[in-house]
């Protein structure tokens, strides 16, 4: 086997436990969400990892996905 597809074969693999780990937690936290009434309190350094993540993510993903803050506030 050619390292190219080694390569892609693993890169595959990858991308596929990613996604599963991403819809595994979103729907937990939907599950979580639904449990806990009102507003989640944040600290300052939820806020600022939040914020570190988010502006990577960028605001097209934030407000598909972000459940505990508004995605305009979060980069802010």
């Amino acid at each position: 086997m050619d390292w190219k597809k080694l390569l892609g074969s693993l890169s595959k693999s990858v991308d596929e436990e990613l996604r599963l780990r991403n819809a595994y937690l979103a729907a937990e936290n939907r599950i979580l969400r639904e449990q806990v009434p009102g507003r989640v309190p944040l600290s300052d350094g939820d806020r600022q990892a939040l914020a570190a993540i988010g502006q990577k993510l960028g605001r097209k993903a934030l407000e598909e996905i972000a459940t505990v803050a508004k995605p305009d506030t979060i980069p802010a």
